[in-house]
């Protein structure tokens, strides 16, 4: 993943916590809730696979 991607998807985070903390419905605040901790995880994720320069997704 390029830092690009990493940058974008920071965004996209972002994007949703701004939602979530907008949002009056407490199941739809919960699903964002959700939603932001995996992308997170996924961002995690990537970023660790990405230090040693290897995608291994792609192997």
């Amino acid at each position: 993943m390029t830092e690009r991607k990493f940058r974008e998807r920071e965004v996209q985070i972002a994007r949703y916590r701004l939602l979530e903390r907008e949002v009056t419905d407490p199941l739809a605040a919960t699903l964002l809730h959700i939603i932001i901790l995996e992308l997170e995880a996924e961002l995690q994720a990537d970023r660790e696979t990405s230090v040693g320069g290897i995608d291994q997704r792609s192997l």
